[in-house]
């Protein structure tokens, strides 16, 4: 299927169908995926989605409410909804999407729509509920498919057939003891290959992957992409078999923390919605500002300390914003890097050695080679030769401190425990700020004046 952008002819045309009666407004949504309505519904008013939602199918809405992002409010949706529509669609929905949807909810609300469902599905998303999110018991669904060690072949067959009956797709049968014990994992292949006296025991690797339901998502994520897996169960510290975690819950959430990484390094706090107003942007970016504002007026004390360098030599003043913002520049893709490499796994003392002396030594030969085009322009444009040497020093310098800091300071954040990705830029741009001011004009009052 090819990936879908909504453009205006698509929302016009639903808005065009939801002008009309009900009949017509169903035919029209049949031509639609439930993840391109659920993209759909980023457009429309709250009124619009309830009576989509009400006329979809039970299986088709549940799937729509899942796909919604965090950013359009599914629960609101959910919550508004009739009751007996409602619990429908909750207990139609996978275990994990559910806990994900409710847990946006009041306590109290959340008691009001598990009231209402079966009470097995309120168990399991009641146990799923009290992980916090981004752990793996909180991406974890408690659907699963699982055997006892001690049947034979054709008896663990049964319960396969017996346990997929409700589930859309499973991945890995999880063998366990009388006490619900993780023991390992087998496939279905290797059941239906096996001998017809075979057993459960016969068939069961015991060298796998787990992960303990408080571990963080990101370390889920990691282990999956390491050992190239398609599901990993979750277990409690008595490795009692709690649930899985499958590849496309890891999708999620690489795409959340991409999300949250590239957001934090621009400035702007996880907390502000994606699609959210004026006013939650201006609640959220204006604090980073303001502290970006500070170190502003200590880059700009540093000119004003050398106001009598502008004075006698003008011409300098040109270039103090072209080795600032290269320095800037060059500082961010360093720290991307970085940030990139903390986030897949964690540096050992020497891979984080490594890590600053590669930017160092691509902040040198950088800088040089900025510095040389910088020096030859002063000299043909200017006809200054020695200013160029002190523009070429000052490039050349203020890259390599922007390749230090690019590298180094990420790492010390997170040797300390501090969020690199939060308060890395705002160091950084002090440093790169400062320094692309102070070289140019220290080296010119030292060699020029």
């Amino acid at each position: 299927m090819q990936s879908f952008e909504i453009d205006k002819s698509d929302l016009q045309r639903i808005k065009t169908a939801l002008e009309g009666d009900d009949a017509g407004l169903e035919v029209v949504l049949q031509e639609y995926h439930a993840s391109e309505i659920a993209i759909l519904f980023e457009k429309l008013p709250q009124e619009d989605k309830e009576r989509i939602i009400n006329l979809l199918p039970v299986d088709e809405a549940s799937e729509v409410l899942s796909e919604m992002t965090e950013e359009a409010h599914p629960e609101e949706l959910l919550l508004n909804l009739d009751p007996e529509k409602r619990s429908d669609i909750v207990e139609e929905l996978d275990y994990d999407d559910a806990t994900d949807i409710l847990s946006q909810l009041e306590e109290h609300e959340q008691h009001e729509i598990l009231q209402d469902i079966d009470q097995e599905d309120a168990h399991n998303i009641r146990a799923l509920l009290k992980y916090d999110e981004d752990t793996a018991g909180g991406i974890m669904n408690s659907e699963i498919i699982k055997v006892n060690i001690n049947l034979n072949k054709m008896q663990a067959l049964d319960e396969v057939i017996r346990q997929s009956e409700e589930m859309e797709e499973f991945y890995t049968i999880y063998v366990v003891d009388d006490a619900d014990i993780l023991q390992g994992i087998v496939s279905i292949k290797s059941i239906i290959k096996a001998r017809h006296d075979a057993r459960v025991s016969d068939l069961v690797i015991r060298d796998f992957v787990y992960v303990k339901a408080e571990l963080d998502q990101e370390d889920v994520a990691s282990l999956i992409s390491q050992y190239n897996l398609t599901t990993i169960p979750v277990v409690d510290d008595n490795m009692k078999l709690l649930g899985r975690v499958t590849v496309d819950d890891i999708i999620d959430v690489m795409e959340q923390e991409s999300t949250e990484d590239i957001l934090k390094i621009s400035g702007v706090s996880e907390d502000e919605e994606l699609s959210g107003n004026w006013k939650e942007a201006v609640k959220s970016r204006l604090p980073w500002l303001i502290v970006n504002l500070g170190t502003a007026f200590l880059a700009a004390s540093v000119i004003r300390h050398f106001s009598d360098v502008e004075e006698r030599l003008p011409v300098i003043v040109a270039y103090l914003s072209i080795i600032g913002g290269m320095g800037g520049n060059a500082a961010t893709q360093a720290l991307a890097v970085t940030v990139r490499r903390i986030s897949l796994s964690d540096l050992s003392d020497r891979q984080a050695y490594t890590t600053v002396f590669k930017e160092f030594l691509v902040g040198l030969i950088n800088g040089a080679f900025n510095g040389l085009i910088v020096l030859v322009f002063a000299c043909l444009y200017d006809e200054n030769p020695l200013l160029g040497v002190v523009l070429f020093l000052a490039m050349t310098g203020n890259l390599v401190v922007a390749g230090l800091t690019g590298a180094g300071i990420p790492l010390i954040l997170k040797r300390v425990g501090i969020d690199p990705a939060v308060a890395s830029s705002i160091i950084i741009t002090t440093f790169t700020d400062c320094i692309g001011f102070l070289l140019p004009l220290w080296l010119a009052s030292s060699l020029l004046l």
